[in-house]
C-alpha cells in the first residue's frame, strides 16, 4: 500500500514513489560494493584475520564515499553510535563528507518544476543556479521573494524513497553481519529507529512542523532563531524558509572563553530544553546544521532529524540522573527497566552505569569544567565505549532500547561541540535548571499542546 497522499482528479502520478525499479537500481549500485566488502569483512573475522579490518573499513568508505542519499547520511549516523558497528568501520565511516557534490541546473528545474508548477521561477524575485550547500539528501539554494526577503530553498534529491529501502537493506546486511561475529549489542532495534527516523527524513512537510514547534518552543529566547517557512512555496520535497544569516561555529574558536561560553550555553538550551519540557531533541548536532550569529546566539538550520519521546522515557533520564547523584542502584535499575531492558543482573546494571555515568558526567559534577579535559573531539567517548563494550561480550547480549539511538548520539554530537569550543561552564547547573520541578504529567500535557499546535504528525 503506497504511503503517498491520495491524488484528486487530473492530479499526475508522482514519479518518485518508492518504485521496485529504482529499487533496484540501487541494490545494483549499492549492493556490489557493501555486500563483497562485508562478506570480506566477515571471512577475516571468522578465520581470525582482525588485522585485515582497517583496510576493510577503509573500503567501505570508499564504496560509500560517491554515493549522495540515505546510505551516506546511515553511515554518518552510526559512526556515532558507540560499538553500533566494529570500531574500524565507525572510524572510517565519520570521515566520509557530510557534503557530496551539488547536482546542477537542468535537476533544479525539473524538481522546482514538479513542485511548484511550470511558472515556478516567476514566484521568486531571484534564484540561484548554483546551490549553497549539499548534502546527503538535499541541496540549498539561495534564493529571494518577491518582496525581497532572503531565502533558502531546499531541494530533495530525485528517487530518494526509493533509495531509502534499498539502502536500509544494505545497513540490514552490515548489522546481521556484526551481530553474528559479536553478540553484545543486539543492533536490531538500532536499525529499526534508523529507518524510521531516516523515513521521516524524507518528509519536508514534517520538517516545516518541526520548524514550526521549535520556533514556538524559543518564541521568548533571543539567543536561538528558527527560520521561518514559506509554506505556499514549500511542498513534501521541497521546503522554502528564512536565510538566517551566520558563521561556522568553528570559526570561533579562537574567541574570548567568555564569548564561547555564551555560544555553548545556548546550545545547551538548544537541545536540553526541549527534551525535559517537551520531550523532544534534535538528533542531529552536526557542524553543519546550526550557525552562529554576531551576538554569539545561534541558528538552528535542519529540522529533519528531530525525535519525539514518550514522557516516559524523559522521566526515565530524570531518573537515572537522581539515582547516579546518590548512587542508587536499585534505582537505576527501575529506571532502565522503565526504558525496557530486561534480565537485569546487578553486574549489568554497574555495566551500564559506567556508559551512563559518562553521559551525565559533566551535569553531576557541580562546578565550572570542561566536557572532558585533555580528550581530542574525535576520541570523545571512544574510552568508555570499549570498556562497556568488553564486559558486555561478557554479560551480554543486550537490546538497547531504540530511544537510545539519539540520545546517545545527541549527547556524544553535543559534547563534541564543547569540545571544539573549549566553553568551561557549570554544566550541573544549566542541567538543574532544565529539570527543575520536572513533572511527567505536566510534560504529557505540554507536548501534547506544543504538537498540536505546530501540526507535528504522530512519530513512527
Amino acid at each position: 500500500m503506497s504511503d503517498e497522499p491520495p491524488r484528486s482528479a487530473g492530479t499526475p502520478k508522482d514519479r518518485e514513489a518508492n518504485r521496485l525499479g529504482r529499487r533496484v537500481q540501487r541494490y545494483a549500485q549499492v549492493g556490489a560494493g557493501v555486500g563483497g566488502i562485508a562478506a570480506r569483512f566477515a571471512s577475516a573475522r571468522l578465520f581470525g584475520l582482525d588485522q585485515a579490518d582497517g583496510k576493510t573499513a577503509r573500503e567501505l568508505t570508499a564504496a560509500l564515499g560517491g554515493l549522495k542519499g540515505p546510505i551516506m547520511k546511515v553511515a554518518q549516523m552510526i559512526a556515532t553510535i558507540p560499538e553500533a558497528v566494529p570500531a574500524e568501520f565507525a572510524a572510517e565511516l565519520s570521515q566520509l563528507q557530510s557534503a557530496a557534490p551539488p547536482m546542477g541546473w537542468p535537476f533544479v528545474k525539473r524538481r522546482m518544476r514538479s513542485e511548484l508548477g511550470p511558472g515556478w521561477e516567476k514566484r521568486f524575485g531571484s534564484f540561484e543556479r548554483e546551490a549553497a550547500a549539499a548534502a546527503s539528501l538535499g541541496q540549498v539554494h539561495r534564493a529571494t521573494s518577491l518582496e525581497g526577503e532572503d531565502l533558502a530553498v531546499k531541494l530533495q534529491y530525485p528517487d530518494m524513497q526509493s533509495a531509502v529501502d534499498a539502502d536500509l537493506k544494505q545497513l540490514a546486511l552490515i548489522f546481521s553481519i556484526h551481530r553474528r561475529m559479536d553478540q553484545a549489542v543486539d543492533t536490531r532495534e538500532i536499525y529499526a529507529e534508523l529507518g524510521d527516523r531516516l523515513r521521516e527524513e524524507l518528509d519536508y512537510e514534517r520538517e516545516a512542523a518541526h520548524m514550526q514547534l521549535y520556533a514556538d518552543i524559543f518564541a521568548r529566547d533571543a539567543r536561538i532563531e528558527v527560520p521561518g517557512v514559506h509554506a505556499g512555496l514549500s511542498t513534501r520535497r521541497l521546503l522554502t524558509m528564512n536565510w538566517l544569516t551566520g558563521e561556522p561555529l568553528l570559526s570561533f574558536r579562537e574567541h574570548a572563553l567568555e564569548e564561547r561560553n555564551a555560544i555553548a550555553e545556548a546550545m545547551f538550551a538548544a537541545w536540553w530544553m526541549p527534551f525535559s519540557r517537551y520531550g523532544v531533541i534534535h538528533g542531529d548536532p552536526h557542524l553543519g546544521n546550526y550557525s552562529v550569529r554576531e551576538d554569539f546566539g545561534i541558528n538552528l538550520l535542519d529540522f529533519g532529524c528531530i525525535r519525539i519521546f514518550p514522557p516516559a522515557f524523559v522521566a526515565g533520564v530524570v531518573e537515572l540522573y537522581r539515582a547516579l547523584e546518590t548512587d542508587d542502584r536499585d534505582r537505576a535499575a527501575a529506571a532502565y527497566e522503565n526504558w525496557g531492558f530486561h534480565n537485569l543482573s546487578n553486574d549489568l546494571i554497574d555495566v551500564l552505569n559506567v556508559w551512563a555515568r559518562f553521559i551525565y558526567a559533566p551535569m553531576l559534577d557541580n562546578r565550572v569544567r570542561s566536557i572532558a579535559d585533555g580528550i581530542k573531539p574525535g576520541e570523545y567517548g571512544r574510552k568508555e565505549a570499549f570498556g562497556v563494550h568488553k564486559r558486555l561480550r561478557e554479560l551480554g547480549p543486550v537490546t538497547p532500547p531504540r530511544e537510545f539511538v539519539f540520545m546517545d548520539r545527541a549527547a556524544i554530537g553535543l559534547g563534541s561541540v564543547f569540545l571544539h569550543l573549549g566553553a568551561e561552564l557549570n554544566f550541573h547547573k544549566l542541567f538543574n535548571e532544565t529539570i527543575n520541578a520536572f513533572d511527567v504529567a505536566k510534560l504529557d500535557k505540554r507536548q501534547s499542546a506544543a504538537l498540536k499546535k505546530a501540526g507535528v504528525p504522530p512519530a513512527a
